[in-house]
C-alpha cells in the first residue's frame, strides 16, 4: 500500500493538503440524471467528513474539532439523536433539541444523512415497528426534506444518494436505508449461549440462511443496482451497519449473509471500479478490509460514535492491522485529485481532535481485473 509523506498531507490541527483544490461554498447546480438521483454538484470532494451515534442529552465537544477539519460534506450515518419511543411527540422533541448541536455543521457543510435503530425509533427494530411512517416524516422533516422530493416516497424507506464532481472526479454517494423493510433478526436460543457470546464479546445475533429474508427490500435492491450503473471515479456507500465485519453477533450485513454477497455480487456484475465503505452503529471505529472472494480490496472504515463508546469490542476477521478505537470519534477521508493516480486517505481522530489511526491506498488498487 502507498505510504503517505509528509510533503503530501499536513493534517494536524488546521487543514493545509498540499495539491487538493480550496473550496469555497459553491452554488450547487441541479442536473437531471436517471434513476433518481436527486442532484450533480460541480463542486469537487476532497475533504468528506463522517460520523454516527450522537445522543442529544451529551455534551458534544468534537463539534469544534470536526470544524477544524473543514469539511466539504458531513455523512450523518444514524442515531443521529436516541429516540427510542413510539411517542412522536418525544421523538420530535429529541430532534428539536439535537437541532441546535447540529446547527454549524449544516451552516459550513454539505450534509447528507441517513439513520439507524435509535433514530428509527426503537432499539434493533426492522420493518415491524409500527410508527416507521411517522419516524419518516420527523426524519425529513428535521433535514430539510424538500415536500416533493422522490425520497419522501410512501411505501419505502429513505435511501438516497447523490453525485458530486465533474466527470473525470465524480464521486457518488450512495446511503442505503437498513430498517424500514428490514425482516427480524435471528437470535440464540438460550441464555446461556448470550452468556457465553457476551464474555467474548459477541452480540446475540446469528445470520439468517433463509434467502427470502431481507435488510433492504426488493424495490430498495432494485434502485441499489441501478446505483452500481452510474458512472463515477469513487462510489462511497454510507451504511448505518458494518458491512466487512466477521458475524460480530450485533446488527450487521452479516446477519444477512446473502444480502451482504449480494451487494459484492453487484459490484463484479457491472464491473463497478472504486467502491469502498463507511459505516456507523458499533461504538467503537475501525478499519476493515476484505481481499478473498471479491474483485478487489474491499475497505469498510467505522466511526462511532461522535458521543457514545462501548469498550468491549468484538472480534473481527477483516479488522486491517488490529486498527480500532473505543474513545468518542469521528471519521474522514481525504482525497489527493491531482496526483496522476488519486491517493485516498482513510482517517479516525478522537473527541481532542488527535488522529487515531489513518491509512492511504492509491484509488488504482480499487480497481478489478475485469474479464
Amino acid at each position: 500500500m502507498h505510504k503517505i509523506t509528509r510533503r503530501q498531507f499536513h493534517l494536524g490541527t488546521g487543514v493545509s493538503l498540499a495539491g487538493l483544490a480550496t473550496f469555497s461554498s459553491q452554488t450547487a447546480r441541479t442536473e437531471p440524471l436517471p434513476h433518481a438521483i436527486p442532484d450533480i454538484r460541480t463542486k469537487t470532494l476532497s475533504r468528506i467528513v463522517f460520523g454516527s451515534c450522537c445522543h442529544q442529552d451529551k455534551p458534544q465537544p468534537i463539534w469544534d474539532k470536526i470544524l477544524e477539519r473543514q469539511p466539504e460534506l458531513f455523512i450523518f450515518l444514524g442515531d443521529n439523536i436516541y429516540g427510542d419511543t413510539r411517542d412522536m411527540t418525544i421523538l420530535k422533541a429529541k430532534y428539536d433539541k439535537q437541532a441546535k448541536n447540529y446547527a454549524r455543521i449544516r451552516q459550513e457543510s454539505d450534509v447528507m444523512a441517513i439513520w439507524d435503530d435509535h433514530d428509527f425509533g426503537e432499539n434493533d427494530a426492522g420493518k415491524h415497528y409500527p410508527f416507521r411512517d411517522p419516524s419518516k416524516a420527523l426524519f425529513f422533516d428535521f433535514w430539510n426534506e424538500p415536500e416533493d422530493s422522490p425520497r419522501r416516497r410512501p411505501d419505502d424507506g429513505i435511501y438516497t444518494s447523490r453525485l458530486y464532481g465533474p466527470e473525470d472526479r465524480r464521486v457518488h454517494i450512495i446511503l442505503p436505508d437498513l430498517r424500514y423493510n428490514r425482516d427480524n433478526l435471528r437470535t440464540v436460543t438460550t441464555k446461556r449461549h448470550a452468556k457465553e457470546r457476551d464474555l467474548a464479546g459477541l452480540g446475540p445475533y446469528l445470520p439468517i440462511a433463509d434467502e427470502s429474508q431481507t435488510m433492504l427490500g426488493n424495490a430498495q435492491w432494485q434502485w441499489l443496482e441501478q446505483q452500481m450503473q452510474i458512472p463515477a471515479k469513487i462510489k462511497i456507500i454510507g451504511s448505518s451497519l458494518q458491512f466487512l465485519a466477521s458475524q460480530p453477533g450485533w446488527e450487521a450485513w452479516s446477519n444477512f449473509p446473502h444480502e451482504r454477497q449480494r451487494l459484492i455480487d453487484l459490484i463484479q456484475k457491472y464491473k463497478v471500479d472504486g467502491v469502498f465503505i463507511i459505516s456507523g452503529d458499533t461504538h467503537w471505529s475501525e478499519l476493515s478490509c476484505q481481499t478473498q472472494n471479491v474483485p478487489y480490496p474491499l475497505w469498510d472504515m467505522t466511526s462511532s460514535g461522535l458521543t457514545e463508546t462501548w469498550a468491549n469490542v468484538s472480534p473481527n476477521a477483516y479488522r486491517w492491522n488490529d486498527l480500532s478505537f473505543a474513545g468518542q470519534n469521528f471519521g474522514a477521508i481525504y482525497i489527493d485529485w491531482d496526483l496522476n493516480d488519486p491517493l485516498v486517505i482513510f482517517e479516525v481522530r478522537d473527541v481532542q481532535g488527535n488522529r487515531v489511526f489513518q491509512h492511504s491506498i492509491l484509488l488504482s488498487s480499487l480497481r478489478g481485473k475485469w474479464s
